[in-house]
């Protein structure tokens, strides 16, 4: 009932002997506003309420029973720890008078069992076992409390069998009556705002480095808005490219390891004042643009600014929520504050598409068959006007956010804390579910991701959600692949396999009125097929991109330093040529 009446709407995860209470009281109480969402994995369940918490803006919150189920889930909540996305785990567990007495799928941490609460205190900055009756709001209020206040993350109740069976008391009169009477966003010391605003007005070239805690503040707009209003020029990170619209003119592109060219030649050589929001800096946002944090002035603004403090020599810190900080840095611009603009020589560039050395032709009935770099080109052309995009680990990511230019009212997601495969698959159901009228979702990812997750696709199914699920096959995992054949002397192992065919697959997870599938091996079978989906009423689709031949994806660790350009805006990027 609490979670209804917080208006959570969702519950992610597979019954069990030991969390079934929970899921009979959705179907007693639910009443329409709370409804359990079955996935197929537990792992599956996390992804799931991770990236609903993430494009929401709301709690994500799934469940498993004890043992394996327990294991599964705590994958995706991992991911959550590592990313900052509020979400609550709800875990059965054997019952109480059985606690290291050989119970089946004991987690008591007794004898040969695993300490469950030590596994779960370790992926979330709150973690309890809900022994009795008389803890338990306090315990609930506790767990969602962490989740939504600070920097959000994931907590979890581990709640064996026996006590779903006790009487609860009354819930509290101040037990808080919805999500946001539990946020508190971190306010920023109003010294640290003015010498921000200060060196702001110093600056000649400022930039605003925009990063996930910009996505996670309940008023993160308030950035945006401010860079217009002050025309300081923008950057985003892979985790969030879509944070600022990427056809405004204060938009320079994104920067990291898939990062563009010319946004990283800006911070590193021309920025005289880098402003990072929201970012950790973490390896793969710092990595490309180092000169530049090492060159110019820094400001962080973070709820957290432990990491980038550890990382630079003397940076300027206002520690405190993104939005929160801009609404005050907004109310110390006046009318007579200075006007940036974006660089009047400034010209967007991203990197030539080069293929690969070592081609293992995958599909060789063509020369070279469909290319990554084309396949994506011709998306551009059917992204989701509105809705979401949802990008797996791999080199196609990389690619299509490098090559992509990302609609104003669609949302960007990829998970990058620790990076698990298949994420984006269960994630887009995450995402599509409580989606405006109309919006629709779009997932990129690759044949590996699919053989771990494609099951997913049955709960899009039988959910009727309108998500396409773009599958680039390379009977392999390309990106490990390319390191292999940069790193390795070309010594592939463990990374790939025989040819599967993903749309043969996709078509026993629902009927052709329920589950659209194609298969794509050239540019005109791409343009006939994503026609054919769009003309059609919106459904869950598959459809898979046979490639024809690897490329070499624009992550800047496999690039060399003099990597050919082109600038934008372009139809295409040039063709690919030999590496």
């Amino acid at each position: 009932t609490t979670l209804k009446d917080w208006n959570v709407r969702y519950l992610m995860g597979v019954s069990g002997a030991n969390i079934e209470h929970l899921h009979d009281a959705v179907f007693r109480l639910g009443d329409g506003r709370l409804q359990s969402v079955m996935s197929r994995s537990e792992i599956g369940a996390s992804f799931m309420a991770d990236c609903h918490a993430r494009v929401h803006r709301t709690l994500g919150v799934c469940c498993a029973t004890s043992g394996g189920g327990m294991m599964n889930l705590a994958v995706g909540v991992a991911e959550a720890y590592a990313e900052s996305v509020p979400v609550l785990a709800l875990v059965g567990q054997a019952p109480r008078p059985l606690n290291g007495l050989g119970a089946f799928q004991d987690s008591s941490g007794i004898g040969r069992t695993v300490d469950g609460l030590g596994l779960w205190r370790s992926i979330t900055k709150y973690a309890a076992v809900v022994d009795s009756s008389e803890t338990f709001w306090e315990q609930l209020e506790a767990a969602v409390r962490a989740c939504m206040e600070g920097r959000p993350g994931p907590a979890a109740l581990l709640i064996p069998r026996d006590v779903n069976e006790l009487e609860v008391p009354e819930r509290p009169q101040s037990f808080p009556v919805s999500l946001d009477a539990l946020r508190a966003p971190a306010i920023p010391d109003p010294v640290a705002i003015e010498e921000l605003v200060r060196a702001l007005h110093g600056a000649e070239r400022p930039v605003l480095l925009l990063g996930t805690g910009v996505d996670r503040s309940p008023t993160g707009s308030a950035v945006g808005r401010f860079a217009r209003r002050a025309g300081i020029p923008v950057v985003s990170t892979m985790a969030n490219i879509a944070s600022f619209p990427q056809d405004d003119p204060a938009f320079l592109g994104m920067v990291g390891v898939a990062g563009h060219p010319s946004a990283h030649r800006y911070v590193n050589e021309e920025a005289d004042l880098l402003v990072a929001v929201g970012t950790g800096l973490n390896v793969m946002t710092r990595g490309p643009i180092d000169a530049g944090l090492r060159r110019a002035k820094v400001a962080v603004v973070d709820i957290d600014p432990e990491v980038p403090q550890a990382l630079l020599e003397n940076p300027l810190v206002v520690k405190g929520d993104a939005g929160v900080t801009f609404e005050a840095v907004a109310d110390h611009w006046g009318k007579d504050s200075r006007r940036y603009h974006r660089p009047d020589d400034y010209v967007a560039t991203r990197f030539v598409p080069q293929l690969a050395e070592s081609d293992r032709g995958s599909y060789a009935g063509s020369e070279p068959g469909l290319l990554q770099s084309v396949a994506i080109a011709n998306l551009q052309d059917f992204l989701p006007e509105r809705g979401h995009l949802v990008f797996d680990a791999g080199n196609c990511a990389a690619a299509a956010l490098h090559y992509l230019h990302i609609p104003r009212d669609v949302t960007t997601t990829i998970a990058l804390g620790m990076g698990g495969m298949g994420y984006a698959i269960a994630g887009a159901v995450g995402a599509q579910l409580g989606a405006d009228d109309g919006a629709t979702t779009m997932v990129f990812c690759g044949d590996g991701a699919f053989l771990m997750q494609g099951f997913e696709v049955h709960t899009a199914v039988e959910l009727s959600l309108p998500i396409l699920f773009v599958v680039f096959n390379n009977n392999g995992h390309g990106m490990c692949v390319t390191r292999q054949g940069l790193y390795f002397e070309g010594r592939e192992e463990s990374t790939t396999y025989s040819k599967v065919a993903i749309d043969h697959i996709a078509h026993g997870l629902g009927g052709d009125d329920a589950l659209w599938v194609a298969s794509a091996g050239s540019e005109h079978e791409l343009r006939t097929a994503l026609s054919e989906y769009r003309a059609g009423k919106a459904r869950p689709g598959v459809l898979e991109l046979r490639l024809g031949a690897e490329e070499i994806p624009p992550f800047t660790p496999f690039l060399p330093v003099d990597a050919p350009v082109y600038a934008m805006p372009t139809t295409h990027p040039p063709t690919a040529k030999a590496g």
